[in-house]
């Protein structure tokens, strides 16, 4: 649907141009955009390694196991139709705890495996179950403690303090976190007494 979405635009862009006898534009705008992409993207190599590489280490020493201890406890209550010993359980802490700490990229192969083991789990193959929902609202919504990709895109704009967003990052996503499960919680009870 978002290819057909993109479709649609471009080729109204193209035919717009062309009626109004100014299809170079495009052609310019498409290699300025290109330009830009590329541009932008090594700019933010060097400073997205930086705080890769520190949260790596975070990794290593043992604190995303720390935080994931931490939020084992929340994520029986969150969970509670997933069995206590299930991989399912430890995939869905460890993409919490790297979306915790900002590790996006990390975290994305703990949140695909999740999603494979709780399909396992799920009764109903062609339906999402309660827990991948939950799971789906958490990981979209997750607080943030570290934002490395836009504190990167504050320096490469020359921010004079690019880490002063942590703090407002911190509140804005505890903020969707509570909302996700409130509404997560409303909704589920509500389509459960429906059925």
């Amino acid at each position: 649907m978002v290819n057909l979405i993109w479709l649609v635009l471009l080729l109204s862009g193209i035919i717009t141009a062309g009626l109004n006898g100014n299809i170079e534009v495009v052609t310019e705008s498409a290699f300025q955009a290109a330009q830009t992409g590329v541009k932008i993207s090594f700019e933010i190599i060097g400073v997205m390694t930086l705080w890769l590489g520190l949260l790596k280490l975070a990794e290593q020493s043992g604190l995303v196991q720390a935080i994931s201890r931490l939020v084992r406890p929340v994520a029986l209550l969150l969970f509670p139709s997933i069995p206590k010993d299930s991989p399912a359980l430890g995939s869905i802490i460890m993409n919490l705890s790297a979306n915790i700490l900002g590790l996006g990229n990390a975290a994305t192969p703990f949140g695909l495996k999740a999603m494979a083991q709780l399909q396992e789990l799920n009764q109903n193959k062609n339906v999402a179950s309660d827990a991948m929902i939950t799971f789906l609202a958490l990981n979209t919504s997750c607080i943030t403690l570290i934002p490395a990709m836009v504190i990167s895109l504050r320096v490469q704009e020359g921010s004079a303090n690019p880490v002063e967003i942590v703090g407002t990052t911190i509140i804005a996503t505890a903020c969707a976190t509570i909302c996700a499960i409130c509404a997560d919680i409303i909704l589920r009870k509500k389509y459960r007494n429906k059925t």
